[in-house]
């Protein structure tokens, strides 16, 4: 996979392998996560339920409507922390001596979901990354049959496929190659993620 760098003064250098799994609702990501993570390999989560409960439990409640990147007071701000959240959290694969960490979306995500509702956003934030590089990047297809919503998941299937081409051409963009996750069980999709890795 040829990686591009940028801003070399800033580079994070990689120990293990930091593989980023990917995806937008009803695609079955988190559960592959979480499949992973039953089976012994190191997963960092998804940052972003945790930050949506957080606002919507403020003095004035949160009505979301769609992604809460453009219901929030301030998306901005809200962009920043989940972006500061994933730096932190490769940050910490960084400093632990594992050979392989699984990342339950990356930096580049933050990106995708600004380029899909629209919203700008300044080199801080193209630069992070390319200065913070993953070694892989599994993106899951949006699978109508397992789509559902939640409190913490507002999007409509039509808004899954919108943000699955956003997030597709946030990593090529910066340079990565990106491979496909096929729909199939959580078993044999995890087999065909640690295959790839395996045969790299």
């Amino acid at each position: 996979m040829a990686i591009h760098y940028f801003c070399m003064h800033n580079i994070v250098l990689l120990k293990g392998k930091k593989i980023v799994i990917t995806g937008g609702p009803s695609t079955g990501k988190t559960s592959v996560i979480e499949q992973l993570e039953k089976q012994g390999f190191n997963c960092l989560h998804e940052v972003i339920r945790s930050m949506t409960s957080e606002e919507k439990n403020q003095d004035k409640p949160l009505e979301i409507i769609s992604n809460p990147i453009i219901s929030v007071p301030d998306p901005m701000k809200f962009n920043l922390r989940i972006l500061n959240a994933r730096i932190e959290q490769f940050k910490t694969a960084q400093r632990i001596n594992e050979e392989l960490f699984f990342f339950d979306r990356g930096i580049p995500d933050v990106l995708a979901y600004m380029d899909c509702f629209q919203q700008p956003y300044d080199d801080l934030f193209t630069n992070a990354c390319y200065n913070f590089r993953y070694d892989r990047i599994f993106l899951m297809p949006p699978w109508e049959d397992i789509h559902v919503s939640d409190d913490e998941r507002y999007e409509t299937f039509e808004e899954s496929l919108n943000i699955h081409r956003c997030l597709r051409s946030s990593y090529e963009k910066h340079s990565y190659d990106v491979t496909l996750v096929p729909k199939a069980s959580i078993t044999e999709r995890v087999e065909f993620i640690l295959d790839h890795i395996n045969a790299a």
